[in-house]
């Protein structure tokens, strides 16, 4: 996948194709479903089919300070898109300058100037422009008026994939809702994926080592979705391998710990892991954190913990 950043730097070989448009946190399986119509859509017309996104998220510039968790970094981000098809990537850094964009102007400058879109594939709740005006009827008519047709996407609901007593709309905020739960069973189900969290393996206290369980301590990317604290099966993933581990997020009240971490013990691995680039990928939560009168008793639980892990992240 071909991508840049900023709608300027567009190649001209890149223009006049399907244009689909969204912040895409965790390209989730409603998101697949509007980027999947746009791949669709363009290789039945032989075009080129472009995801436009943005950096960093809108609402920090909008509302500083309240940055909302991330379900996925920007490299993660193209990674996903490439996966599911997608020809282009334009990330254009979102500015205060950017958002007062009036929404006539996004599609005249935008979409027909510099992307020269022939199709825009977004969802239904779609909305753009200044104090997000612009939206999908908005653009309909600017579609028709233009010359580029527009496809709006009907909304997945998770009743589409859990059955008919569950109804509400797979989006980001769920996710980020479940992840902070610590459902990362349910997160997943949305996600259509494993929730990770990335970052690099810095020293911690090494006394998990002094105690026969290492642990890899991760210091997380910025703004990342961490899920409850707690104790998870999951997988540590780096240099194209991926560990059964299990992942502990909390303070480590057993020895009145302060700091809250992201730490993982690799199953049936011995190896230096500082410094590597790692993902952590969450199964499903084992137990939350608990404090024990002993290190004797912290021990025989990891032991637990790990036996718990090895049944829920290795085939049988």
């Amino acid at each position: 996948m071909r991508w840049w950043r900023g709608l300027d730097n567009t190649p001209v070989d890149w223009r006049g194709g399907v244009v689909t448009i969204g912040f895409f946190d965790g390209v989730h399986v409603g998101h697949r479903k509007i980027i999947g119509r746009a791949v669709a859509r363009a290789q039945a017309l032989g075009l080129p089919s472009l995801v436009l996104t943005f950096d960093p998220h809108p609402g920090e510039v909008l509302r500083p300070g309240s940055h909302p968790a991330l379900l996925t970094t920007l490299p993660f981000k193209t990674e996903l898109l490439a996966a599911n098809g997608v020809d282009a990537l334009c990330v254009q850094p979102f500015t205060l300058e950017f958002s007062e964009i009036p929404a006539e102007e996004f599609v005249a400058k935008i979409l027909v100037e510099t992307l020269q879109a022939r199709v825009v594939v977004v969802g239904q709740n779609f909305s753009y422009g200044h104090r997000a005006l612009g939206k999908i009827d908005t653009l309909v008519r600017s579609g028709a008026q233009h010359g580029f047709e527009v496809d709006g996407v009907p909304l997945l609901r998770e009743d589409e994939l859990t059955g008919p007593d569950a109804t509400p709309v797979v989006s980001s905020t769920h996710i980020r809702a479940q992840v902070a739960e610590g459902d990362v069973a349910g997160a997943a189900q949305g996600l259509g994926r494993l929730h990770r969290v990335e970052g690099v393996v810095v020293h911690g206290d090494a006394r998990g080592r002094t105690i026969g369980f290492p642990t890899a301590n991760l210091q997380v990317t910025p703004w990342a979705a961490i899920p409850a604290d707690g104790v998870y099966a999951g997988y540590a993933c780096w240099s194209g391998r991926r560990q059964p581990a299990a992942i502990s997020i909390g303070t480590n009240p057993t020895f009145a710990g302060r700091e809250r971490r992201v730490e993982a013990f690799l199953l049936d691995f011995d190896g230096d892991l500082y410094g590597e680039y790692m993902a952590f990928e969450f199964v499903a939560l084992l137990r939350p954190t608990l404090k024990f009168n002993s290190v004797e008793e912290l021990v025989s639980q990891m032991t637990l913990d790990v036996e718990a892990t090895r049944t829920a992240t290795i085939p049988t």
